[in-house]
């Protein structure tokens, strides 16, 4: 069985297991050529549940059969964050509803998907498993191959779904706890430019959001309040701003937060709402500053890039997407931000990257394991190797 880089280290379909070799020839041999590949995707990775069917198109790019998402907000509000043991049996109550309602509305059979994809990680490891032993499980019972997805491949593959992009380009990660600028120079083939040294923007956000009262999940709370606030009120510093290297740091403007707020108590709503705005201010500033740092490391790295994605929740923030569309028509260059649904978690995402993997003939294992920790990058996985 063909591999390569990280993401297919160990990967290869065991005799025993589901023989999915014909179904893979024929499809290499071009006897799906009359036929739209169908790939159903699972995601349990934090706290949606996500279930997702999505085809591929006679132009390679992808169509979005059906994607069903059941949050779980409500029932982590109470704790100020997500609780992972609430998390995956909220999972393990609604899965089984989502993937027949995902097969419902894409109007096609188990046997007839050409694979299943589940996200096997980075992530809550109870969620992660009740995900991925589903989509095993489904694997087996229709005699389909199985594709374990990186869920930050998911992420990182998402424009060339909406957009069906070339590599290579640059992706700007902003998910959950990853802030990172990656080279995706094609399917598993990942070099990661900069990240942060300590918070990511995304718990940045719900920091703040925690210490001024405004409650789960933080990032659309701070955004709201933002728009009601003055960004030029308090003077919060821009970290990293002007550094060659392409890295990223949100420890000390979350610390300027919390002086400021301890300065203004007892806060009024005003206070509070510029506090948002000029926290949000300072958040675009770096993303924007870092994002051109990175270019000049990609172009040093790689060559010429061909666009930038921005992917991950962080990039449903409309200031955040107007500021980096400025610049990057400033710059003379095509910027992808798929549509907020989509920079959220959700199963199409691990669909569209299941059947980028499937189109190469890399399939997995059914003893593939759950992994709370799986670097996107090769560097990041070797690492991450040498620690265990």
């Amino acid at each position: 069985m063909v591999t390569a880089c990280f993401c297919c280290r160990g990967r290869s379909q065991r005799k025993g297991m589901v023989d999915i070799r014909a179904v893979l020839v024929r499809f290499m041999q071009g006897q799906f050529k009359d036929r739209r590949l169908r790939i159903l995707g699972i995601e349990t990775t934090c706290d949606e549940t996500a279930a997702a069917v999505v085809a591929l198109k006679p132009d390679g790019g992808g169509e979005i059969l059906a994607n069903e998402v059941m949050s779980q907000i409500a029932e982590h509000a109470a704790f100020g964050g997500v609780v992972p043991e609430i998390a995956a049996r909220a999972h393990i109550d609604v899965l089984d509803r989502l993937v027949t309602r995902a097969l419902t509305y894409a109007n096609v059979r188990l046997s007839e998907l050409d694979g299943i994809a589940g996200a096997a990680g980075p992530g809550l490891i109870g969620g992660v498993i009740v995900g991925l032993t589903t989509a095993k499980a489904l694997a087996l019972a229709a005699h389909r191959p199985f594709i374990a997805v990186n869920h930050l491949e998911g992420h990182a593959l998402t424009a060339r779904l909406t957009d069906n992009i070339d590599f290579p380009y640059l992706l700007l990660l902003v998910s959950g706890g990853h802030t990172q600028l990656v080279a995706v120079r094609g399917v598993g083939d990942y070099r990661r430019i900069g990240s942060t040294v300590d918070d990511a923007v995304g718990e940045a956000f719900d920091k703040v959001a925690k210490m001024l009262g405004l409650g789960y999940p933080g990032g659309p709370a701070v955004e709201r309040e933002a728009l009601k606030g003055d960004p030029m009120r308090f003077d919060l510093p821009r970290p990293m701003l002007a550094r060659q290297k392409p890295d990223f740091s949100f420890s000390g403007l979350k610390t300027a937060v919390r002086l400021e707020a301890e300065r203004c108590m007892p806060l009024s709503p005003t206070d509070v709402a510029d506090l948002c705005a000029s926290f949000q201010a300072a958040v675009v500033d770096t993303l924007v500053d870092r994002l051109r740092a990175g270019l000049r490391r990609f172009t040093q790295e790689v060559g010429a890039c061909k666009a930038v994605v921005v992917a991950g929740g962080v990039g449903a923030n409309g200031a955040i997407r107007s500021a980096l569309q400025r610049f990057c028509g400033e710059a003379g260059l095509r910027l992808v931000v798929p549509p907020p649904a989509l920079c959220t978690d959700n199963g199409a995402m691990i669909a569209w990257a299941g059947l980028e993997r499937l189109r190469l003939g890399l399939t997995d294992d059914l003893t593939f394991p759950a992994r709370p920790r799986w670097p996107l990058d090769a560097d990041g996985e070797a690492a991450h190797h040498g620690k265990a």
